[in-house]
């Protein structure tokens, strides 16, 4: 009997239900990409998952495809409380993860939701209190119904936790081991993110999952090669400012989403850009959730072809036909850069991802390179050439020291004495 992990080519050979085939066909998509292919398997077995694989792979429909097909295969008798759970990091992400499971289900009955911040309390317990299939939220917002006994965790069976260590680095670590205390009758947990590194993610994939199957879905070259990256070297501050503006005033720059580190860091940056006539939209953390939905809802609709944003705001964005990403700042970890990058590209297209790096940036670059494994082109723009050479990483490499015999350690130190006395 073949397996079913090997390389499908199309949906119909992973046994999905053929209403979820033809959901999937009227998206456009008919063939599984790599983490889908490897994953969906492992899943339909009713094992405990975990699975890393970069951002803009198809990771929602390889945990949405087998949740789903378990709600088909074991309809509930009366209505009742969600039997599946999405927990994300973002309330961006999880309404993107809803859309995309309703349009999953929209030729059956299930019904789905999300419970996350910015929505009113008792908004989402009338959505609670009536029966609900499969429920997406954020950690923080979904502990208040649990705290407050509105939520029935009981019901669950299956449990997906979605970019697993975007929610670790959010500080979530609390919430996250409850939500798997209070959900302890399910039958399956999937646990997916970017990187399955780190000590934190390692030991808490060890709390929750059971001899989980260990997919690490690297892409054929025709997945992994769709971002190109390079880096432009800037001699300082104002040469950065007019690199950004000559790649944000270039033909080629669509759509492009500008990342920088710090709230403080975007406030200048977004008013040198109103200086140079670069109309643009912007998000950060803690920023009223109506504003935020009016950047994005402008950005989306093509109003601004410049997003600015901060790590924590972009977390669980999915805006379509991002043609550039361009890291202003670099971020404080290699694992992020990946996840910032990974906003273009997406369902099959191309992108350009482009770093702009000052002198103190090297050594950060440095480990950019070595996490990915390739070395990021240097290019010039015409006209901006820097004036400096690139900053070259003191060696690591320290001579080590002569063990002294004890006839020349004797020696020396009576030379020292009479340095001292003299």
């Amino acid at each position: 009997m073949p397996s079913r992990l090997s390389m499908t080519e199309d949906f119909s050979q992973l046994e999905l239900d053929p209403v979820l085939i033809e959901a999937l066909t009227l998206l456009g998509h008919d063939k599984p990409t790599t983490i889908q292919s490897q994953m969906i398997p492992e899943a339909l077995d009713q094992r405990d998952v975990m699975a890393s694989a970069p951002t803009g792979t198809g990771k929602t429909a390889a945990f949405l495809l087998p949740a789903l097909q378990h709600l088909l295969d074991f309809p509930r008798r009366k209505p009742g409380p969600p039997r599946i759970l999405v927990l994300v990091p973002t309330r961006e992400l999880a309404n993107q993860v809803l859309d995309y499971a309703l349009a999953l289900t929209k030729l059956t009955e299930l019904k789905c939701a999300a419970i996350t911040g910015g929505v009113n309390y008792e908004d989402h317990v009338g959505t609670l209190h009536g029966s609900c299939d499969l429920v997406v939220a954020t950690p923080g917002r979904l502990m208040e119904y649990i705290e407050g006994e509105v939520f029935d965790c009981r019901a669950v069976e299956c449990l997906i936790l979605d970019e697993a260590d975007r929610m670790l680095d959010m500080g979530f670590i609390k919430e996250m081991d409850r939500i798997a205390d209070e959900t302890r009758w399910r039958k399956q947990t999937l646990l997916l993110s970017a990187t399955l590194e780190g000590k934190g993610l390692e030991k808490f994939a060890r709390n929750v999952l059971t001899e989980p199957a260990v997919v690490h879905a690297k892409p054929p070259r025709r997945e992994s090669n769709k971002i190109i990256q390079w880096v432009h070297l800037a001699d300082d501050l104002n040469h950065k400012h007019q690199l950004l503006s000559a790649l944000l005033n270039d033909e080629g720059t669509q759509h492009a989403i500008v990342f920088v580190k710090t709230r403080e860091r975007l406030t200048a940056l977004s008013a040198a850009l109103d200086n140079a006539g670069i109309v643009h939209s912007w998000i950060r953390g803690e920023m009223a959730q109506d504003k935020r939905n009016a950047a994005l809802a402008r950005f989306k609709a093509g109003e601004t072809n410049v997003l600015l944003a901060t790590d924590v705001a972009a977390r669980g964005l999915d805006i379509p036909d991002i043609s550039h990403v361009i890291n202003y700042d670099l971020p404080r970890t290699a694992d992020i850069y990946v996840h910032r990058i990974g906003r273009t590209a997406r369902a099959g297209k191309k992108g350009t991802a482009i770093s702009l790096i000052e002198a103190h940036d090297m050594a950060n670059l440095a480990r950019i390179e070595r996490y990915t494994n390739q070395a990021l082109k240097r290019r010039v723009i015409e006209g901006l050439a820097p004036q400096h050479k690139e900053a070259k990483l003191p060696s690591k490499s320290k001579k080590k020291k002569k063990k002294l015999t004890s006839a020349q350690a004797k020696r020396k130190a009576k030379k020292q004495t009479k340095r001292k006395s003299q």
